[in-house]
C-alpha cells in the first residue's frame, strides 16, 4: 500500500438491498480518521455499477456516488452480504474485482458477499466462509472451493472471508491487527465496544439444529431423554423407552431424525451446557454434572473439540447481563432445552441448515 496518501477503501454494495450491517461495520472501521490510535488516513466510500440511491434492507435510502472505477485505485475492497444469491455479479463487476486483486489490492467478503468473489474464480482451491445458512448453497454451487462453516472468518492473504452479521466485525479486526499491530486493533475495539480479538477459527454459536422428529412414540422419548440428560442414556436404554430392540431402535432413529443416537445426545448436551453457561454461575463440574458429561474435562474436551473454545471462554462472552446483576440463577436442567416444543422440534430459521449435528456451525 503506497506511503503518504490516504489508503482508498471501497465497500461493493450490490444492486439488490444494500445489507445495513455490514454496511454500518465497514463505516466504522474504515469511515473516521483515527491517527491517535495508529491507523493510517482512511479515503472510505460506497461503490456500485450504477451509482445512486439504493435501499438498504431496513428500506432506509442511502446515496452511493461512485462507480466501479474506483476499484481500479482501491487498495482494500470489501464487498458486503450480496442479497441477491441466486443472481450472478455482471461480468462488469467481476472484471473489477479481478484487476483490482491483480494490482494488490485486498479483497475482503462479508457473509453472502463472498458469492461475488467466488464468481470471479479467484477463490478456486481456497478455504473460505460465509453465513451458515449459506455454506450449503456455497459449496454445491462453487464445488472447488473448501466451504468451512464452522469459523468466523478465514485468512488467505489477500482473500478473506467472513461469516455472517457481527463475524464481520472480528474479520475487520483481524486485518486491522495484521496490517497496523495490535495495539491498534485493541485500541479500535475498545471505541467499537467489542471484543479485541476473537480467533477465525471459533465456531459461529449457531443452535445445533435439531431435526424434525415425526415419530410420536420416538418424539416422546426424546422429549423424556432432554429431561434426563445426567442419565445413563445408552441406546439399550433408549431403546427399552421405546419397547425396540436397541437394533430396531438405532434403525428407526436414523430413519426418522436423519442423525444417530449419539450424535443427537452429544448435541443436546452441548447445547444444555452452553445454557447453564450463560444463564448461571454453577461451576463447570456441576454443569458437566447436569447435563451427562460426567466430569469437568469430559465437557471441556468435548465443548472444545465441538465449539471451538473452552467452557470458560464461552462463558465469559456470552455470560447474560441478568446474571451479572442478579446473581446466580437456580442450576436446573428442565426448561434449558433449545428452540420451544420439546426435543426433535427445529425452528423456522433453522430448515435450511443440515450440518452433521453436535458439529459447530
Amino acid at each position: 500500500m503506497a506511503e503518504g496518501r490516504p489508503l482508498v477503501v471501497s465497500l461493493v454494495v450490490g444492486e439488490g438491498l444494500v445489507a445495513s450491517f455490514g454496511l454500518g461495520v465497514s463505516n466504522e472501521v474504515f469511515g473516521y480518521e483515527r491517527p491517535e490510535i495508529g491507523l493510517p488516513r482512511f479515503d472510505f466510500a460506497l461503490v456500485a455499477e450504477h451509482p445512486g440511491v439504493l435501499r438498504t434492507d431496513t428500506g432506509i435510502g442511502i446515496l452511493v456516488e461512485h462507480g466501479l472505477d474506483r476499484l481500479d485505485r482501491s487498495d482494500i475492497v470489501l464487498v458486503t452480504a450480496w442479497e441477491v444469491v441466486d443472481r450472478l455479479p455482471s461480468p462488469a463487476l467481476l472484471d473489477a474485482l479481478r484487476r483490482a486483486h491483480a494490482r494488490g489490492a485486498i479483497l475482503v467478503s462479508h457473509c453472502t458477499g463472498v458469492f461475488a468473489l467466488a464468481a470471479t474464480g479467484l477463490l478456486d482451491g481456497m478455504r473460505v466462509t460465509t453465513h451458515w445458512r449459506y455454506a450449503g448453497e456455497l459449496a454445491a454451487r462453487y464445488p472447488q472451493l473448501d466451504v468451512d462453516p464452522a469459523v468466523l472468518y478465514v485468512d488467505n492473504g489477500r482473500i478473506l472471508t467472513g461469516a455472517g452479521t457481527a463475524a464481520g466485525v472480528d474479520a475487520l479486526l483481524h486485518l486491522v491487527r495484521r496490517e497496523w499491530g495490535a495495539a491498534a486493533a485493541n485500541a479500535l475495539a475498545r471505541e467499537m465496544v467489542v471484543p479485541p480479538h476473537r480467533d477465525g477459527g471459533q465456531a459461529q454459536f449457531i443452535d445445533a439444529p435439531v431435526p424434525a422428529c415425526s415419530d410420536d412414540l420416538l418424539g416422546l422419548v426424546l422429549e423424556w431423554a432432554g429431561h434426563h440428560l445426567a442419565e445413563d442414556l445408552s441406546v439399550d436404554v433408549l431403546a427399552r423407552r421405546a419397547l425396540m430392540s436397541p437394533r430396531s431402535f438405532a434403525r428407526r432413529f436414523k430413519a426418522t431424525t436423519g442423525t444417530t443416537p449419539h450424535a443427537w445426545l452429544l448435541a443436546q448436551r452441548l447445547a444444555a451446557a452452553e445454557e447453564l453457561l450463560e444463564n448461571s454461575d454453577a461451576p463447570v463440574e456441576e454443569i458437566a454434572r447436569l447435563v451427562g458429561f460426567g466430569t469437568a474435562a469430559g465437557l471441556r474436551e468435548q465443548f472444545t473439540r465441538r465449539r471451538g473454545v473452552s467452557p470458560r471462554a464461552y462463558r465469559q462472552t456470552f455470560r447474560t447481563g441478568a446474571v451479572s446483576r442478579l446473581g446466580a440463577a437456580p442450576v436446573q436442567l428442565d426448561g434449558h432445552r433449545p428452540g420451544e416444543g420439546g426435543a426433535g422440534r427445529v425452528r423456522g430459521d433453522q430448515a435450511l441448515v443440515q450440518p452433521q449435528l453436535g458439529q459447530p456451525a
